[in-house]
């Protein structure tokens, strides 16, 4: 791993389809097994070796702003608002962070919680311009954000993409020259009049259409979940429990 890997975090929506959990906090501070979903990835990237965390925030910034306080991390965390996100998709979030996109990035969906050994596989995976994490199962449904790979490249990314063998869990890597890439590609889809509403991982679809290396590192067999329905945390919450504390 390279000595300086910055992690950023999008987590500026307010998660209402997980109404009334929501109500009064983002769902990145919905809790498992004893720790706020923000805190277990924080603590997970600062075991992982990365050195610094952005997090996007929007609904209820102050409350995240606490939780960050509260956790006594070794590593630096700043803090950026997002003015937009009532009005706006993702890749408005990586708008407004567009400068920290800079050296050697990972990506990270707010509402994704990862266990042991996944930030080190992505890590650890071949070197390419973008990296996106995928896994695979038997099924997929309409909430999956399905990928089309081959020989280990990613060639479509998307909810609605006909083709597919994986789905993305919402982590990603990014090389100096790939955070780069994306950030035209964000500011080229900001550009348009449907920009706001876009997702980020439909720069990546176009980027990698487009030439650019994206690769895929699978993280199969290992833990992780997405969080977006209220029977989302019980499963988060069974899949968490008994985790240990990643400061050791």
């Amino acid at each position: 791993m390279s000595p300086n890997t910055r992690a950023i975090i999008l987590a500026a929506g307010q998660g209402k389809r997980l109404l009334p959990l929501t109500e009064a906090r983002p769902k990145c501070l919905v809790v498992l097994s004893g720790r706020t979903l923000l805190a277990w990835q924080l603590l997970r990237l600062q075991a992982a070796g990365v050195t610094e965390a952005v997090i996007v925030t929007g609904f209820r910034a102050d409350a995240v702003e606490a939780e960050v306080a509260s956790l006594g991390l070794s590593m630096p965390v700043r803090l950026a608002y997002n003015p937009f996100y009532t009005v706006s998709d993702n890749t408005a979030s990586c708008w407004i962070v567009r400068d920290a996109f800079e050296g050697r990035v990972l990506l990270l969906n707010g509402d994704t919680l990862f266990g042991p050994g996944v930030a080190e596989r992505l890590l650890a995976a071949p070197e390419a311009a973008i990296t996106v994490a995928i896994d695979r199962k038997p099924a997929y449904d309409a909430d999956d954000m399905k990928v089309l790979t081959e020989h280990g490249r990613l060639r479509a990314i998307g909810k609605t993409i006909e083709a597919y063998d994986a789905e993305s869990i919402g982590f990603l890597r990014f090389s100096p020259e790939g955070s780069r890439a994306f950030v035209g590609g964000v500011e080229h889809v900001l550009s348009r009049p449907e920009g706001l509403k876009r997702w980020y991982l439909s720069v990546i679809d176009e980027l990698a259409r487009s030439g650019v290396d994206v690769k895929v590192a699978s993280v199969e067999g290992l833990p992780w979940g997405e969080m977006d329905f209220p029977k989302d945390v019980e499963t988060l919450t069974r899949l968490s429990a008994g985790w240990s504390d990643p400061r050791g």
